[in-house]
């Protein structure tokens, strides 16, 4: 592991007794701005992306942060001061990019469902290209490019059908997968783009997942794709970028990921000899371990069969452990109490039993107001959540060094009414 390959788990320390972000005490960020709150390290964030950016240096090279992971604004532009590319999967994300300055050269549009608007704002913003997921989408495009006189530059995203060996829900890269055109008939849709009067093919494009934990199925794709890249080229169809997504995992309990050193080194050496730029497109890595989600107890409560601390997050404020059944540390920010674990779950105030953010763990003694540290939570985390139960959502953190700055305030009351209007029937 390389100095910059730890950048990201260095962020979260005790100070003393008390869990801190980089110099700054999470119980102070507590006390002064409430919980539930987000708290992302700056050091991290900026570590997570350099290490990507220095294991490519050996080839041409574009990192494409996946927004989708964390759309926060302050986020994106730390990213984008450090000169990110960004994968887009709507018109919302591709407004966020543009809205911190980051350049639309260094955008690429991907996901399934682009509508002909979202084509047009793109378009219009100058993109580095479309990632097609369908030959469908293939011909809308084609005309929503003629009607604006521009030709749009595209990729196909294509599905090698390799196993990424991770959960099902985020598992992108096999035949049963909504994303991607199956590279067995790849081909033929490349040759219908390259025929098409307002297409330009200037890449290909993959992803096969999301918290994979091995180098191999990376390889493994990139060895499908490069064959393809082989078989465009006889057929002088042009590719100047080859894209192979991300999805490399995090630690969350015990996963041994690769690191980006590792991941990269096996990128290069598969790419070197191609005479393409090549793009990667990290979220969860860059993000995931750069935030935490704190949470105070509010009781705890002994049922039949099992304790319950009540904190006030809840599913609403972060889904990833009922939805994925995801593992997060959760760890106590003060001083431990004394005595023996015990076995809870730590579960929050929404009205469903699928509400927790852990089961059956085993925690110190845990009191009213004690303030929890949910670790790994800078990735689907804020970004996913909801007011569910009519519930404001958190506040958000940036710490920097020994500061550190409210980036996102927390909802208030009229924020959830916001955009409503009573129909004339009911005044």
């Amino acid at each position: 592991m390389t100095a910059a390959d730890r950048g990201p788990a260095s962020a979260f320390a005790h100070i003393g007794e008390t869990l801190a972000c980089e110099q700054v005490s999470l119980a102070r960020i507590a006390a002064e701005v409430g919980t539930p709150v987000y708290v992302y390290s700056l050091a991290a964030l900026r570590g997570a992306y350099r290490a990507y950016d220095h294991t490519l240096a050996a080839v041409p090279h574009i990192v494409c942060y996946a927004v989708k992971a964390n759309d926060t604004l302050a986020v994106l532009r730390a990213f984008a001061r450090e000169g990110s590319g960004f994968d887009i999967v709507s018109g919302g994300e591709l407004f966020r990019v543009l809205r911190v300055g980051a350049d639309p050269a260094r955008v690429v549009f991907s996901g399934v469902g682009k509508t002909r608007d979202e084509m047009r704002q793109a378009l219009a913003a100058g993109i580095l290209m479309f990632n097609v997921e369908s030959p469908a989408e293939l011909e809308v495009l084609n005309e929503v490019a003629g009607a604006a006189g521009r030709k749009a530059p595209v990729s196909v995203r294509v599905n090698p059908d390799v196993d990424p060996q991770t959960h099902p829900y985020i598992s992108t890269g096999m035949k049963k997968s909504k994303f991607g055109i199956d590279i067995t008939a790849a081909l033929a849709v490349y040759e219908r783009a390259a025929a098409l009067p307002h297409i330009e093919v200037v890449g290909v494009d993959c992803h096969i997942g999301s918290q994979l934990t091995s180098v191999a199925p990376f390889v493994d794709a990139l060895q499908r794709v490069r064959a393809l890249v082989e078989r465009l080229r006889e057929r002088r169809i042009g590719v100047r970028y080859l894209d192979v997504g991300g999805g490399l995992g995090i630690t969350y309990r015990e996963e041994q990921p690769p690191t980006p050193s590792e991941y990269g080194a096996a990128l290069v050496a598969g790419t070197r000899d191609l005479d393409v730029t090549l793009l990667v497109e990290p979220g969860r890595s860059l993000v995931g371990n750069a935030g935490v989600l704190l949470t105070r107890v509010l009781y705890a409560k002994d049922g039949p069969t099992k304790r319950f601390v009540i904190a006030d997050a809840a599913m609403n404020d972060l889904i990833r452990p009922p939805l994925y059944d995801s593992y997060h540390e959760i760890r106590p920010v003060g001083r431990a109490r004394p005595g023996s674990p015990r076995v809870v779950d730590v579960v929050g105030p929404v009205c469903e039993s699928g509400d927790f953010l852990a089961q059956d763990r085993p925690l110190p003694p845990l009191e009213a107001e004690d303030v929890l540290a949910v670790m790994s939570a800078g990735a689907y985390g804020f970004v996913m959540s909801s007011n569910y139960n009519a519930r404001p959502r958190a506040a958000i953190v940036l710490v920097d060094g020994d500061r550190y700055d409210v980036i996102r305030t927390r909802e208030s009351m009229d924020d959830l009414v916001r955009g409503e209007t009573l129909p004339q029937s009911l005044r």
